[in-house]
This record gives C-alpha cells, structure tokens and sequence, in this order.
C-alpha cells in the first residue's frame, strides 16, 4: 500500500522542475531575483505606474546604452521617448504639443493659431530634449534601465512568501512585503529568476517585465526626422 501511495505522487515536490528559488526564503529569493535583473542586457516593461498624482503607462525596451518606447499620461497625452547614450528625444502628434498645460486644471487653455501652426510642424518629429531643460532628467528617468528598475522592485516592511501563479505561461512564486501592502514581486521559477511583475506599494502601478536578455536596435533618429530646439523644449 506504501508503495501504491507513493507511486500515485501523494507528497508531489512543487519545486520539481523548477530552478529551486522556491525553496529559499522570501528575502533569498528577492536577493536572486534582483541579481537577475541588475545582470540582464535588456529588459521591456510594460504596465502602469503611478507617480507624484500622476498616472502612467508605460511600454518601454531598455538597456544599458539607452531605451525606447511610448508613455502615456492622464493629462499629456501619449508621446514615444528615444534614449541613445544621453541623446533623447521625444516624438508626438501634434496635439501634444499644442495642449494648452498652463492653466492648472488638467486641460489647459486652447492654443494659439502660432501655437498650432508650431505644433503642426512638430507632428511626428523627434525633438531633441535639451539637457538643461527641466524635463531632461524626469523623461530620461523613463529610458534609464537601472533607475527604473532600482526605484520600481522595491519592497516594504517584512518579506514573506506569497502564492505561485503563471505569468506569460512561466510558472512564478511571489515575494511579498507586509502581506502584500508593501509590494508584491512575482519571480520566475523556470530558468534565471527574473523578476517578471511587480505590484507596487500603495496601488502605485502593476508592471510586467519581459524580454530579458533580448537585444533590440537603438540608434539616433536621422537628421530629417528631427527637430532642435535649442536649450529649451517649446512651452507647452
């Protein structure tokens, strides 16, 4: 009858097959899966992120030498962003740039026809961000893999094991801070332990990250697709 027992896999290992994380304490498994992640060549992440009030979505491929993708806001609208080394640049339609931002209330004012005829030739143009303007280090904190992944994998308050789940059909086992309060971190328990979502502390945003390790081409826009503008991005 043992025999039987055992042969039916009554006591079956859920860390069969795995890579084994799941066998390590929650801290251990948060110290392995931001090694995965500071050793990666690329990663995409994709998903919301919440900010200052500000709400945020995101789809951006990121590596060393720089990122690119497209952010979306609430109140601005959705632009592409393209970083080559400290080269960046931001790409949008023409509504953006004609959006009226400085009346406080979230809509903003409507443009001027100089301002529209402006916006119109920046419609669908990369504009090179000056490194002196204000928004220079927020939006390139957008395509900067290690600040977004150094403030976005953060955990709070004491760490415990959480479920295991499937995220992209790759069977996971989540790192929890404060019983979730703190943050929730889904490591993948097939391969290297990526981290492979990340709900953030407070409801400030759920984020996947996918593609690690895999290259994409980075390279600066040619001098016809773009726009400078000198020490400063146009007002709006």
């Amino acid at each position: 009858m043992t025999l039987a027992l055992t042969a039916c896999g009554g006591d079956e290992d859920p860390d069969a097959g795995t890579n084994g994380v799941g066998k390590l304490t929650a801290a251990g498994i948060e110290k392995k899966a931001k090694a995965a992640a500071e050793s990666a060549d690329a990663v995409r992440l994709s998903g919301t992120l919440v900010t200052d009030g500000q709400t945020y979505k995101l789809n951006m491929s990121l590596k060393e030498a720089g990122g690119t993708g497209s952010v979306s806001s609430e109140t601005g609208g959705t632009f592409e962003l393209l970083r080559v080394d400290d080269e960046l640049f931001l790409k949008a339609k023409a509504e953006f740039w004609s959006h009226g931002g400085d009346e406080g209330d979230g809509k903003g004012g409507e443009p001027s026809e100089a301002d529209s005829e402006a916006a119109e030739k920046l419609d669908d143009k990369y504009v090179k961000v000056p490194k002196d303007d204000p928004a220079y280090e927020q939006l390139r904190g957008f395509t900067d893999k290690s600040v977004l992944l150094d403030g976005l994998l953060g955990l709070h308050g004491k760490r415990g094991k959480g479920d295991r789940a499937e995220i992209g059909g790759i069977r996971t086992i989540a790192v929890n801070g404060s019983g979730g309060a703190g943050g929730s971190l889904n490591v993948s328990l097939e391969g290297t332990p990526y981290p492979l979502q990340m709900a953030r502390a407070g409801d400030a945003g759920t984020l996947t990250l996918s593609d690690w390790g895999k290259d994409f081409p980075l390279k600066a826009p040619a001098k016809g697709e773009t726009v400078d503008y000198g020490s400063t991005l146009p007002g709006t």
